[in-house]
């Protein structure tokens, strides 16, 4: 593994021996050099996972410097596709997707847009599912007690905190669930983005907590502001009644914390954000207009007093995540990346035995019937 610091500091984080390689985000000589590393790694692809605002230069630009001086074939999967790009971020997409031996996104959203807005060919895109733990679904009561968690209807929301969350949303429907529901609580489990940390501070959380003691809900809301690992998260996952996401726009192409509640078997609430409608079919969660806490409430009560189709959604959830599971995602990139290889080994032979019977023809003597 190569990876990437957000600072000049090499050490700031404690990685274990699979790291190999470490880029200082802003150190355009790391990105050729990691380069130089991976090509005199004896590698036979490089994937590349790309997000905005990860990587250096002016919209990450500086990862164009490693893709140019790489000798390995590599493959892009790209965690986010802009539908509206300016010229720099379409001109970036389309220059790693140009090289690329393959694009990988994760929804059929991602793909036509890619194919739409960047005019990417639609034979070097492919589509694989965002992949969930394989965790075996524990019982909801023993885990809550585990937990030390309320015994009441608890909903969820989980991941890096930050204002393109709507949590706002959630926290102003509690007033309505919580007068046809009493004991409910909304868990936000989860830490500041260290992004929005740096600039605002914990001023974001700050803020939840004020407009729920502004409407009378405090009681009603838990923070937990912790990183957890993902057996704790598939714990909490199945611990909740309803886990909501509540994003207020639709221009999210890719959520893995979506993915994860699904692949828990989670009942899930959220708003019709792209990977969501495309999640959510066949029943496999319920959506609500964005910003409209009314509705969000009125969906949840309506479950929290439906036990049989609340059961139903988890269980169409749970189902569909199967297929989700990582070992089967990643069989899905390991026959990609292996394909592609062989593929490639293949060109290569049929190369060295075309110009090895070109060769071969320029040493014979020339004949009288070569000359004429």
């Amino acid at each position: 593994m190569v990876a990437l610091n957000d600072s000049d500091d090499k050490y700031q984080y404690d990685y274990d021996d699979r790291v190999k390689f470490v880029i200082s985000q802003e150190r355009l000589t790391d990105y050729q050099a990691a380069a130089s590393f991976i090509n005199r790694s004896g590698a036979d692809l490089c994937c590349i996972q790309h997000e905005f605002g990860i990587f250096g230069g002016r919209n990450g630009d500086y990862l164009l410097a490693l893709t140019r001086a790489l000798r390995v074939p590599y493959t892009v999967i790209f965690h986010t596709v802009l539908e509206h790009p300016d010229p720099m971020q379409l001109s970036i997409t389309r220059k790693l997707a140009d090289k690329a031996a393959k694009v990988i996104v994760m929804s059929n959203k991602a793909v036509q847009l890619l194919r739409d807005a960047y005019r990417i060919p639609l034979g070097k895109i492919v589509s694989i599912p965002h992949g969930v733990p394989d965790f075996e679904k524990p019982d909801m009561q023993a885990t809550r007690r585990e937990l030390g968690l309320p015994s009441g209807n608890m909903l969820l929301t989980f991941g890096l905190l930050g204002p393109n969350k709507g949590l706002e949303t959630a926290i102003k429907a509690l007033p309505a669930i919580r007068e046809q529901h009493p004991d409910v609580k909304y868990v936000i489990l989860g830490k500041t983005h260290p992004g929005v940390l740096k600039h605002l501070g914990e001023d974001y959380c700050d803020g939840l907590k004020r407009l729920a003691m502004e409407i009378g809900v405090s009681e009603n809301l838990l923070f937990i502001s912790k990183f957890v690992d993902e057996k704790q998260l598939h714990a909490y996952l199945t611990a909740c009644n309803i886990y909501l996401t509540p994003y207020p726009n639709v221009a999210q192409i890719t959520s893995g914390t979506l993915s994860y509640a699904v692949g828990a078997g989670a009942a899930v609430v959220s708003t019709p954000y792209w990977h969501a409608s495309e999640l959510l079919q066949g029943n496999r969660g319920k959506l609500f207009s964005f910003n409209d806490h009314g509705q969000l409430a009125a969906v949840v009560n309506d479950l929290l007093s439906n036990p049989v189709e609340l059961n139903k959604l988890k269980q169409n959830a749970f189902r569909y995540g199967l297929s989700l599971r990582w070992p089967r995602i990643g069989k899905q990139y390991t026959r990609l990346f292996k394909a592609h290889i062989k593929a490639r080994e293949e060109s290569s032979m049929l190369s060295d035995n075309t110009l090895m019977r070109v060769t071969s023809s320029l040493t014979r003597p020339l004949s009288w019937k070569t000359y004429s």
